[in-house]
């Protein structure tokens, strides 16, 4: 009995390592992935938002695409701003996901506005 359990253990693993093609659910190999390219000198203040405003600075300081998104991820906010000022008055309390694309660099920060 000892060695039917051992044989189909090592049956499993051999099916399990040997299978060709095999889609993994945390697969980092697919071309669909983006490789982000950082936006330098990036800074956003202040963070808790308690006044309506949050600033955006960075080191280039061009003209910025930026998108607020929820934390079910559903967008809220899509803008391009050219300075630094971006307002979220219209924003209710709670945690959102910023995007933020200035020319080909992106980065992703957590908003929290009061």
């Amino acid at each position: 009995m000892k060695q039917f359990y051992f044989y189909s253990f090592i049956l499993a693993i051999f099916l399990t390592f040997s299978a060709p093609n095999a889609a993994y659910a945390q697969d980092t190999t697919s071309t669909g992935n983006k490789i982000e390219i950082p936006i330098d000198g990036l800074s956003i203040y202040p963070n808790p938002v308690t006044n309506g405003k949050v600033y955006i600075r960075t080191s280039k300081n061009k003209e910025k695409e930026v998108q607020i998104y929820n934390v079910l991820g559903k967008p809220v906010q899509r803008t391009r701003i050219r300075g630094r000022e971006l307002d979220v008055s219209s924003l209710s309390a709670g945690i959102y996901i910023l995007k933020i694309k200035e020319e080909e660099a992106s980065a992703t920060r957590k908003l929290v506005v009061r």
